[in-house]
């Protein structure tokens, strides 16, 4: 992650484009942190313990700590993709053509 490309006052589409180094990556991490952020939210509204919500997503509660300290890079595209469908999270992608 770099900032060398950055020009004072310039914009971006995404925190993401400001921090990472190729649109690729950009668009990889705001994936990866719109799933973090829906499957923290899926636990908070089980009311559950810590440790039963690990159970229910079939990590460990260490594992369950690091997702909900967002510590996003603890966590492949993968990886959280299973823990939506854990979560019963219905997800869906969308593909468009990027602004040129």
């Amino acid at each position: 992650m770099t900032e060398a490309g950055s020009i004072p006052g310039q914009a971006f589409a995404s925190v993401w484009n400001a921090l990472e180094d190729s649109p690729a990556d950009a668009a990889n991490m705001r994936m990866r942190s719109e799933l973090m952020i829906a499957i923290r939210q899926a636990v908070a509204e089980w009311d559950v313990t810590q440790a039963a919500a690990a159970r229910r997503l079939e990590v460990t509660q260490p594992r369950l700590n690091d997702l909900l300290r967002g510590r996003i890079n603890n966590f492949s595209l993968d990886a959280l993709t299973v823990l939506a469908a854990r979560s019963v999270l219905d997800v869906h992608m969308r593909i468009e053509r990027a602004a040129a």
